[in-house]
Parts: C-alpha cells; structure tokens; sequence
C-alpha cells in the first residue's frame, strides 16, 4: 500500500519547530527522541564491496592535491582582482571629486568677476541716469545692492568699496560733497541713531591716511598726487582713532596702489595673491569708467570697486558630505606683495603657494606651504582657477598679475574609503570554503567507511520520530512491530507506521491510563474578532498564543493532545503515569490565564484593536482515558473516553477569564493542598448527558504566593485574599500599557510601512522644498473643505518596469526615527483630540482603519470586461491591470492608500456625539463656518492644522516631497473623509451618479482617450466607498461585533437625547431604523463592493455578514434595544 507522508497537522501537535519545543516533547514522554541503541537487530545487512581500495586511495590523494591547487589559485587570482578592483573605483572616485572641486571652483571665480564687473557698469549707469559728474557720485541704497550681489560672491566676510578717482584740484570739492552726502548713505544703512551719529561723527572732511609713525593719526593728503578715496563700503566699520574709513586713501596702500597702476594701465580688472594675513586671501580691482563702455579707448577710468576675500570661500560647498581627504594646492604664477610698511614693500620669490584641505562640504587652511603626500604624484590634477588674460605688455615694469593654478591630491583618508580588507577577507572566505570541503570530503570518507546500513536505519528512525506524533511508549511499540517485518532490499524505505497496521491484523495501540486530568482552553470572543481580520493575522495569533501554551506544557510537564481551531487540549498524566497530575494542570492552566493576556495586550498593537479584549475560557475534568493511535490515514495519537467529553463541557459552560473544574478535579486539588485557591460555583450547570453538576471556580490570580504557601496537607480555610466573586472578571495583575496607546502604536505600525512604500516608490528627481513649503502654507486657505471636493482624483501612474521592480521586492526606504517618532506623537495627539463618546471614540477610528486596511489587501486585478484597452504602443510605459496586482491604480500608489488610511484615523476626530442637523439647530460655531458636513471639515481643519506644526516637519517630508504629492494627498483626505457624511442628500445623489457613469459601462475600451480619465472616476468612486463601507464596516461583520457597537451608538444617541440635545427619543425607532439601515444602506453597499470587482472575497464576506446581522436583528433587535435602555437606565443610577 502506497506510504502516507505524514502532515503538518500530524507533526505540530506533538512538537514545534524549535529546540525548546522539541526538548518539551523528550522531557513530557521521558526519554530523548532517538533510541541510544546501536544494535543493527532486526535489519538485514547489506556489505560494502572493497573491491578496488587502491585506486580509491590513489583518488584521495589526486583529489586532496587538486583541492590544494585550486585553493591556490582561486585565492591568488581572488586577492589581485579585488585589489585592483579597488585601487580602480580610488582613481575614478578621485578624478571625479576632482573634476568637480575644480568645476565648482571655476564657477565661482567667474561668477566673482561677472558680479564685480556688473557693479561697476551699475554705478557707473547710475552717475549718468542722474547726470553726476565725477567723482561727484553717490550709489543710492548702497547696502542694499551690495547685499543682493552677496550671494552671488559668497564669502564670510567680504569687504567692497567703491572709490572715485579724485584729482588734486577736486579735494576741496570734493570734501564738501562728501560731508554732504555722507548723511544720507549712512542713513540708508542705519537703523539705530546712535550709531547714526557716531558713524557721522568719525566721518573726516579730508582725504587723509594714517600715520603710522605718529600713532596712526589721521593725516591729510597733499600734494599733486592723484587720490583714491574710500567712499562707499560694505561693512561699514570704525578704522583708528574712531575714524571711519570714509575718505581714507586707499593709494597709500602699496598693495592697492599696485593693483591701481595695472588696472589703469590695462583697463582691466586686476588682482593679487596675498599671504601675508592668517589665511591667504585676494584683493579684486574693476575699474569704473565714465558713459559705462570700457570697451571704447576714450572712455576716461573714473573710479574702482575693490574687493577683498579670503582664498578659502573659493573652497567651501564643492563636494556633498562624505567625501573627505582631498588637497588642494594653490600656487601663483608671479610674486606677491608683502609690505613691511606702509610706503614700503619688498619682492618674494616668483611663485607663491597655499594648502587647502577639503572634506565634503568644508575646506581648512593648511598654510603656506605644499601639503600634499608625495606618494599621490601620479594622481595629480592641475588646472587653471583664475587667469585674467592681460596683455602683459601694457603691465608697468616690476608688477604682474598671477595666474593661478590648482592642484589637486588624494589623502590616505580619501583611500582608506575605497582600499579595505575586503580582498583579504575574500581571500580567507575562498581558502575557508576550499578548507571546509577538504574537511567535509575527509569526514564523508570516515563515515562511510562504517556500517552503512545501520546510519542509514538510524536516521530513517530518527527522521520518522522527530516527524511523527507518537509518545515515547507508542513509538517504541511501533518499532518493535516494525522490526518484526520482512527485511526489505531497499535501504533508504522508511518505516512505514501507517501502512503497516491497515491490514487490521496486529493487535491495536491503544492503553488505558486511570488517573490523568484533561484541560479544554478555549479563546472566547475569537470568531467574531477574526471575521475582522485577514487570515495571515488569524494565523498570527493562533501560532504565538499556542506557541507560548507550548513552552508553558514543557514547563509544567503537561502533555498537549492536539488544536482544534481556537482550542487547545492538554493533559497530565500520560503517557507517563503521574500522581499529581491534577497539580499540573492546574499550574499549566492558570499560566496560561496570565499568558493569554500577556500576549493579547503585546498582539494589540500589531494586530489592531480588540486583540487584548480576547479571553480564555479553560475547562479541566479528571478521571480515566484510553489513549493510542488510529490507524488509518494520517494516523495519530488520540485520547477517548467520558473524561475527554465531561471537560469539553466544563469549558463550554465557563466564563471567560475563568478555569471551571468538575467536582473530581477539584476534590483532588483539595487533597493536594489547593484549598485556598478553589471555590465552588454560585448555582449548578446542566451538563448534557449529565444533568445537574456541582462545579468550581479555580483562582487564576498572579500571586504566586498563594501557590508557594499551600500546606501539603488538605485545608478548608478560607482564604480571604482570595475571595472575590469569581461570576466576575478577574484582574491577573499584569503591568500593561493602556489600550489606547497600543492602539497608538498599532496605528502608528501600519502607518509607518506605509511611508516606507510611499518613499521607496519615488523617483530621484529635483525637488524644490521651497515651493513645497509656500504651498503648505496656502493649500485650503482660500475655501472651506466642502469647497474643495472633486468629482474625479488624478492618481499618480506607474511604469511596468517601475511595479516590476516593486514587485520583486526592492528594499524599502526607512523613514528614520525622527519621523517615526513624530508620527507616534501625531496619532497621540490625534487620538487625545477624540472626545469620550460612546460611540464616535478613537476606538471607532482605529476599528474603521482596520476594515480600510483589510479591504486595501484584498484589492485584486479587474476583470477583462472592466480592463481598460489601451494601445499597444502606450502599454510600454503604463498598464491599467499593473503588474503589482491591483485595480485603477488604487494600490499601485503607496500615497493613495497612506492618504486613505489616514483619512480613516482622523474622519471623526473632535465628533461632538451628534448629527450634524442638531449642530445646525444648537447654530454652533463650526455650524456657522461650515453649514454643510460640519463635523466632517471640522475633522480635516483639525487634522491639517496639527499636521502643518513645525514639529511635524520630518513626517511631512515622509508623506510629499512636491506641490503635486501635498495636492494629491489633500485631496485624497479631503476626498475621503466627506464621503463618510451619508446623511447629506446632495453628496449621497451625487455619488451615485457618479457610480453610475463609472461603472454602468459594460465595455470600457470604447473610452478611448478617456480612458485615464474613467480609471481615475473609478479610483475616486471606489476609495470613497471602501471608507463608507469602512465606517460602518461592524454592520458588516460578526454579529457579536455588530451588536458591540450598535449598543454603543445607541448609548450615544440616547445619552443626547436624554441631555436635550435631541428632539425625539431614538429607542422609539430603533429597532425599525436598523432594518432600513440594512435594506436602504449597507445591503446595498455591500453589494457594489461587490460588483466594482476589486476586493475578491472581501466583498462576499461583508455581504453575506450584513444579511446575516439583519435576520439576526429582526429576530433579536427588540429584544436588544429593551437590554439597551435597561442598561443605560442603571448606569445613569450609578
């Protein structure tokens, strides 16, 4: 008969995939899972030929010597391409950082001379628009042109001036004009009139320079000499003796004198290289001629501008962070001027140089020196920075004008980032692997070379018990039957456990075991939780809630039988016998009492609300059971008998929270000690089969004193720490957080991977944060949130190849800490922003973004009737049915589904608990601003406000990084959040029109070039539904869900009725309402869910669940609304 390969199902119930389990199973049945016996009885044997042992010793060597040279090898060859690899990435990693230092540098010395040059035709177009004649000249708004052409020179702390030319025979003039006129510069440039006056006060009415023999006093200019006065300066700064700089000579500078005598001569700008200041810096002569044309040989030089800077803002911003280590040598082609006086200087050598090194973003002086390593010489980059092409003919004897050159060098730092160890590391991985062989080929050889046939029976037998559920007596037995068989030829057939006992003719496996104790735990309230749920979170909670019963049943010694959907079935004492069972158990069922809520409350804040609301129901009853195994197929090992059923009952008939244990079970314990922690049941059950039965309660606290303390001999005391009604809920004591920061932090989760998408799905485009911020600040400023509904929403499309790549799993961008952490502080702030009503609570937000989540999931593909038809020569770069799986683009955007989700946490944020007919009556505030789905702008006011702090600047840019994403995501959350206002007739005729031009096609090829543009009405159509059928989704599931939250809106629209903030009592109506509401609304919801084909089995589910909830509320809805008023008649009393 054919072998039955044994199941997960047949594996999980014994053992779990890990150790610790696996180790639970050989502790429980009292013996490891592989028999220490060597022997071979019972197999036949089967011998090794040894033919040949000569060429097979040859072929060890021959191989062992192959091994060794290709190790060799490989590792040689290894070594050198991984070195060279990188010495080549260190090169070309240079040469472009150094392409781009150079470019850069370039780019901002042109741009230097480009501004110096334009302020000087500036003024000089300013003196001939206002007729000035020279040197009579006054730039009007000085500061402020000098601070618009900053940014274009850059620099820390540049100094210009502007300086007329000013003849012997102009000075008397020209002191009075500038007396004159010095007010009026000096008040465009100062604000406070103290230093108003001061500056005017330092101001000299003479052209003078300072005497440095005498003190630096302010000395006159005499004599025929032309002068060069300072006129106009940015910064404005007090010079000795609290004189300004205004009129201050600037000849009776060699080294402006110098750079004047060159200009004059070329009539064109000049410059030096000087390094006689802490840092080398550089000093910029344009000339100023008269009628703006420098060009023209008649034009008369009337004036400069003169620049001074330091050489290292050249420097600054040339690389992005992270590329540290290059230097940059800058040398001068002439000599420099170093005076050593005022009226004297001296020559230096003919080539002046300077370091700089530059890490990313930032460059450091280094000095006056060479700084490069010598061993970089062949890496060297040289390139001209600054050459102002000067007919050197025309330079007066003894100057010149440098040429400058820079020269750029990697550091070891630069090459540390890209020559690593990484080819020793491989080198050693190849020799490893090589080496591992050899060992692996050394230890093959060992172990064949021993008994082949009894290996390969123990590792079928150990294969088969490790796979098999069997205890230790069962499987031992099943061996021995095996080995009974007739040797087989083929080495490799396992033991065939279940073929072997089909022919009935072998004595069944089966014992009776007298005194054991059966534990039924049952999850309470576990299917109407998972009809919210997706199979993978069912799933989820199933495997760690058992996976810890599991660890706890190791714990204890307890033997677990088998799960049968949300139950879980243990035993003690068997397979081996064990006096205090019921001892075990007991312990084994109050942990797991505490270990339920332990795990529930953690599960919370991954699977979503209600998690922690979920219970356990245990039911322990102790007497006899024949266990062993069914034969058959799948066969395993099952417990029978009246005490198997008579627990099942006493679960069944318990409480939540509660253990409830036969009169047996509990007359042992008592024997046992367990007096104190027991209490028998206010009334009797009736127990199918059984009639009336006496049953008790077993204390589940979590004080593990009262266990530490039982006397070993029984006791009736009453112990009063742990006499509590046990008809109620019982605290276990376990330190949690509250329910709505796991709800929080469930937000918060769900929240941030889709961020992650929203991020990994944009491109690396340019994007200007600027227009970003301007558009923040505007967006929804203008008109109310009603003003800003759109019949139809442009989704952002993707290409093919773009999804392909999602598809296959590309790694996802992290949003970074700082974004997470403001997000969990949005949804707090959020969450503290619902007020406490029954109903329209941040619990109802976090139960309609699970639904929106469960719903986002199930979106599948469109059908071919709904497939959009484009032409073949468009399908190349977009598809409608995306390769991602998802229908009108509605999941292939990240943002879409972040924007809805969103938008279901936030749509009822600050709901006063009622309608928006009573807002209008009561004539409140936001009924004024808002007159039409008042609650429902309010919410997104609110939401937006708190969004835009400057707090949230780090999500922002998580959630857009562009004008088009921020409109994109508003309107999505303005889109979404109004649709959940049904009560408006204008907004509920027109989404069905809507529906109606959506989705009334039965061919939509024929759109044509519409064809964007019906996807798009559909996306629309079918997000605003999906958070409708969201926001009422508990109608849709569990009934116990369903009647959970009507109970809730109940109390709320009765509490505002019985405050006076409604005109007619709604427990009139109720029960007739919700039937309406079934038949006029989510019936009919349910159905287009349905019928738009984009939520697969979803939409099946909730419509079948609404039929369900309205036939169960037609039978039991009177019923319930007398319940409600009842209840909230004695919470009123209290």
């Amino acid at each position: 008969m054919a072998q039955q390969t044994p199941t997960f199902e047949d594996n999980y119930s014994v053992h779990h995939d890990d150790n610790e389990s696996l180790a639970a199973t050989s502790f429980v049945t009292g013996t490891s899972v592989v028999g220490s016996d060597d022997s071979d009885e019972g197999v036949p044997a089967k011998h090794i030929t040894i033919q040949g042992q000569n060429a097979v010793r040859f072929s060890k060597v021959l191989v062992f010597f192959v091994l060794f040279l290709a190790a060799a090898a490989v590792a040689t060859v290894t070594y050198i391409l991984i070195i060279n690899e990188e010495k080549t990435e260190f090169k070309s990693q240079f040469s472009g950082a150094a392409s781009e230092i150079v470019t850069v540098a370039r780019k901002n010395a042109d741009q230097i001379f480009a501004t110096m040059n334009a302020l000087s035709v500036s003024i000089a177009s300013s003196a001939a628009a206002t007729n000035s004649s020279w040197p009579f000249v006054r730039v009007p708004n000085w500061s402020l042109t000098i601070e618009s052409l900053s940014t274009l020179i850059g620099g820390e702390a540049p100094i210009i001036a502007f300086s007329p030319i000013v003849e012997e025979s102009q000075r008397g003039m020209w002191s009075r004009y500038s007396m004159e006129q010095a007010p009026k510069y000096y008040g465009e440039s100062i604000v406070d009139s103290s230093t108003f006056e001061l500056f005017l006060n330092g101001t000299l009415p003479f052209i003078h320079f300072y005497d440095v023999e005498n003190n630096f006093m302010p000395t006159p200019v005499r004599g025929l000499a032309t002068t060069l006065p300072a006129w106009q300066t940015d910064p404005l700064v007090i010079g000795h003796r609290n004189v300004m700089h205004t009129n201050l000579d600037l000849l009776e500078f060699p080294q402006i004198a110098t750079l004047f005598d060159i200009t004059n001569a070329t009539r064109r700008p000049s410059m030096d290289f000087n390094t006689d200041v802490k840092e080398a810096a550089n000093s910029i002569l344009q000339p100023i001629f008269e009628g703006v044309d420098s060009k023209s040989k008649d034009s008369k030089m009337v004036g400069v501008v003169w620049l001074t800077m330091k050489w290292l803002d050249y420097f600054q911003n040339l690389l992005v962070e992270g590329v540290d280590g290059i230097i940059v040598v800058l040398r001068s082609s002439c000599s420099r001027v170093r005076y050593e006086s005022v009226n004297a200087s001296t020559q230096e050598p003919s080539e002046t140089v300077v370091s700089y090194l530059i890490n990313g973003p930032n460059a450091e002086y280094l000095g006056e020196f060479d700084a490069h390593d010598s061993q970089y010489d062949a890496l060297e980059v040289t390139k001209v920075l600054v050459d102002l092409d000067v007919d050197e003919s025309k330079i007066p004897d003894g100057n010149c004008i440098p040429k400058l050159t820079l020269h750029l060098y990697p550091t070891e730092e630069f090459e540390s980032r890209y020559l690593s160890d990484k080819s020793l590391y491989y080198t050693i991985a190849v020799v490893s692997i090589f080496a591992f062989t050899s060992m692996v080929f050394i230890l093959y050889d060992f172990f064949v070379g021993r008994r082949q046939r009894t290996v390969m029976d123990r590792i079928i037998k150990q294969d088969k018990i490790v796979s098999d559920v069997f205890p230790t007596a069962i499987r031992e037995r099943l061996y021995d039957a095996q080995k009974q068989r007739p040797a087989q030829d083929d080495l490799m057939d396992p033991l065939d456990f279940e073929g072997q006992t089909n022919d009935m003719t072998e004595a069944p496996l089966a014992d009776l075991f007298p005194n054991t104790t059966v534990m039924f735990a049952d999850i309470a309230g576990f299917t109407a939780w998972s009809s919210a749920r997706e199979p993978s979170q069912v799933f989820i909670l199933l495997e760690t809630i058992y996976g810890a019963f599991d660890k706890l049943a190791y714990r204890y010694g307890v033997f677990k039988v088998e799960t049968v959907g949300d139950c879980y079935v243990a035993v003690g004492g068997l397979p081996e016998p064990d006096k205090d069972h019921m001892v075990a158990v007991a312990r084994f069922a109050r942990g797991c009492m505490k270990k339920m809520k332990e795990v529930t409350a953690k599960l919370e804040m991954r699977l979503g609300p209600d998690t922690s609301d979920l219970n356990l129901r245990i039911g322990m009853h102790s007497g006899q059971v024949t266990a062993g195994v069914l034969r058959g197929e799948r066969s395993r090992f099952q417990l029978f008998g009246d005490t198997m059923n008579t627990a099942s009952r006493m679960e069944s008939s318990g409480s939540p929270k509660q253990i409830q244990m036969s009169q047996t079970t509990a007359n042992l314990l008592i024997e046992a000690g367990w007096s104190r922690l027991i209490r028998p049941r206010n009334h009797k059950i009736h127990v199918k089969g059984k009639g009336e039965m006496q049953t008790y309660w077993l204390l589940n606290s979590n004080d593990d004193s009262s266990e530490k303390n039982i006397s070993s001999e029984a006791s009736d005391t009453v112990d009063t720490e742990h006499s509590a009604n046990l008809d109620e809920d019982v605290d276990i004591g376990i330190a949690e957080t509250t329910k709505q920061e796991r709800l929080v932090e469930w937000t918060v989760e769900i929240m941030g991977s889709l961020l992650q998408q929203v991020m990994s799905s944009r491109s690396n485009g340019y994007k200007d944060p600027g227009s970003v911020a301007l558009k923040e600040q505007t967006i929804g400023s203008d008109k109310t949130v009603l003003d800003e509904f759109v019949p139809i929403i442009t989704l952002k499309r993707f290409g093919s190849e773009e999804l392909q790549e999602r598809k296959q799993g590309s790694p996802q961008s992290s949003i970074g800490e700082n974004a997470t952490s403001q997000l969990r502080d949005y949804i707090s702030n959020v969450a503290s922003m619902y007020r406490e009503n029954p109903f329209h609570n941040f619990e109802h937000a976090t139960h309609v973004t699970a639904s929106v989540k469960k719903l986002l999931m199930r979106i599948v593909d469109t059908d071919k009737r709904n497939a959009l038809l484009r032409p073949k020569e468009e399908q190349s770069s977009m598809e409608l049915m995306d390769l991602a799986g998802h229908s009108y683009g509605i999941t292939s955007d990240p943002l879409t589904q972040f924007a809805v989700v969103f938008s279901a946490i936030i749509h009822d944020l600050d709901h006063p608990g009622v309608p928006n007919t009573q807002l209008l009556k009561e004539d409140t505030r936001t009924a004024k601003l808002y007159q039409k789905s008042i609650a429902e702008q309010n919410s997104v006011d609110l939401a937006w406000e708190i969004l835009m702090g400057p707090e949230y600047e780090d999500l922002r840019a998580c959630i857009y990084e562009s004008e088009e994403e921020l409109c994109r995501f508003r309107q999505l959350v303005v889109n979404t959040v109004l649709a959940t206002d049904i009560v408006d007739k204008g907004l509920q005729a027109l989404r069905k029109a809507r529906w109606e031009t959506a989705f009334a096609e039965t061919d939509l090829a024929a759109a044509g070039e519409d064809g964007i543009e019906s996807e798009d009405r559909k996306a629309t159509i079918v997000i605003e539904h999906l958070i409708q059928a969201s926001d009422v989704s508990h109608t849709m599931q569990h009934w116990h869900i369903y009647k959970q939250w009507n109970e809730k809106f109940f109390m709320e629209c009765y509490g505002a009725f019985r405050s006076g903030r409604a005109d007619v009592d709604p427990s009139t109506n109720w029960y007739k309402g919700e039937i309406g509401f079934f038949d006029f609304y989510v019936i009919p919801l349910a159905k287009k869910l349905h019928s738009c084909g984009v939520f697969g089995v979803s939409s099946q589910e909730y419509l079948n669940y609404a039929l369900a909830n309205r036939d169960e509320w037609v039978r039991e809805g009177e019923k319930l609304v007398e319940d409600y008023l009842e209840k909230y008649e004695s919470i009123a009393k209290r």
